[in-house]
């Protein structure tokens, strides 16, 4: 399908906020990366890590930084100076805009201040709670699903319903990319790829709908994720930490949630750390453990553990979400919801004959604790005391 000729024209300005965000993430990396090093904001190598070396975290204030500037530079370009190359998109006014960037700033914060003082996981749930109330209060809903079952395959909310809906979806999406975040540039790249199918189906492809304003947003925050894999890819040099998860995942949901409301999009693209979330929960709370307890079961792990490479795992994963991402541009809507749901079973089957051929390989580590969750550890809400290097 093609593009619109007015799609065609916002092009250009797409192009020149991914670079402007890329090159702001590129180049600030490895300021934070140094600065981090000099306050101690370092993940050690230990038995539930896969780092071998001693690396940073916090690089999500790049990305935050590369995101917010570059969105302000074009929305100033466009409204300000009057450049009109996008108008604002149906429901995305000021105060949408204000959620989306404002709590990008409000998420790098919080997730900051786990990366330098290591909170604990219950303080970090009152964080993402705080975020999702802030982008509700600012008109950011989830209002429409697409529900196979439901009548005409859509199922409409308002009011209390819509609210815990959209709560609940950004602290899911905000956790999801928490748990994925066990290998070098893994939640980078995958969360690069969902900004990119969200963008591009915002252009209009594969759709009616035509959301320019959204589409920019979209590739300005491929850009600044784009700019930091250069870093985080591996051998990486600097984590993203909480500061990116908290980033990266409350600009996906709320991104998710604008103008069309692609979540059913969102939920396909990002299937295999939804699913991944989804399982490990399911197996630890049916083993009588917490949801949030550290182990190696995760689907990344289990791969390595067969033996494949920390390079050849991570582009596995790509392939995987790449593949979805194209399915969300070829399905409908009613047909993408149709794809999540078999995407359960099948990930579910997946990891079982992993963890068969694996001969239990990936087993729960009961001695770890889980203090927290910066550059991508689990978080147990009633952690041991930290160790040393924690």
């Amino acid at each position: 399908m093609k593009l619109s000729p007015h799609a065609v024209e916002v092009l250009p300005a797409v192009i020149v906020g991914f670079l402007v965000a890329f090159a702001v993430s590129f180049a600030l990396t490895p300021l934070v990366r140094a600065i981090a090093r000099r306050r101690g904001m370092v993940d050690r190598p230990e038995a539930r890590r896969v780092n071998t070396r001693t690396v940073a975290r916090g690089g999500g204030v790049a990305i935050a930084v590369g995101f917010i500037s570059a969105s302000l530079l074009m929305l100033g370009l466009n409204f300000g100076l009057g450049l009109n190359f996008v108008d604002l998109s149906p429901g995305v006014g000021p105060t949408q805009l204000a959620a989306l960037l404002g709590g990008a700033f409000l998420a790098a914060g919080i997730g900051l201040l786990d990366d330098v003082f290591q909170l604990r996981a219950r303080y970090q749930l009152v964080g993402q709670l705080a975020l999702a109330g802030v982008a509700v209060g600012l008109g950011v809903t989830v209002t429409t699903l697409n529900v196979p079952f439901a009548q005409g395959g859509t199922l409409q909310m308002a009011g209390i319903v819509a609210a815990v809906t959209t709560v609940v979806w950004i602290v899911g999406m905000v956790n999801s990319i928490n748990f994925i975040d066990g290998l070098d540039g893994l939640s980078t790249g995958i969360a690069l790829i969902a900004a990119v199918t969200l963008g591009t189906i915002s252009l209009g492809f594969g759709t009616k709908e035509n959301e320019p304003l959204v589409a920019l947003l979209c590739f300005i925050l491929a850009g600044a994720l784009a700019g930091f894999l250069r870093w985080n890819f591996h051998p990486a040099s600097i984590f993203s930490g909480t500061s990116g998860i908290m980033v990266v995942g409350y600009s996906l949901a709320v991104l998710s949630i604008l103008g069309a409301a692609k979540v059913a999009v969102a939920a396909l693209v990002l299937g295999v750390p939804i699913m991944d979330t989804f399982w490990i929960i399911v197996r630890r709370t049916a083993s009588g453990r917490s949801p949030f307890a550290a182990d190696r079961g995760h689907i990344h792990h289990r791969l390595l553990d067969l033996g494949l490479s920390h390079r050849g795992t991570v582009l596995l994963i790509y392939g995987v979400c790449i593949l979805l991402a194209v399915l969300s541009l070829v399905l409908s809507q009613t047909n993408q919801m149709y794809a999540f749901l078999g995407l359960v079973l099948l990930f579910g089957l997946a990891l079982f004959f992993i963890e068969r051929i694996g001969g239990g390989a990936g087993a729960i580590e009961e001695s770890l604790d889980a203090d927290s969750y910066s550059g991508g550890r689990d978080n147990d809400p009633n952690p041991a005391p930290p160790t040393s290097e924690a």
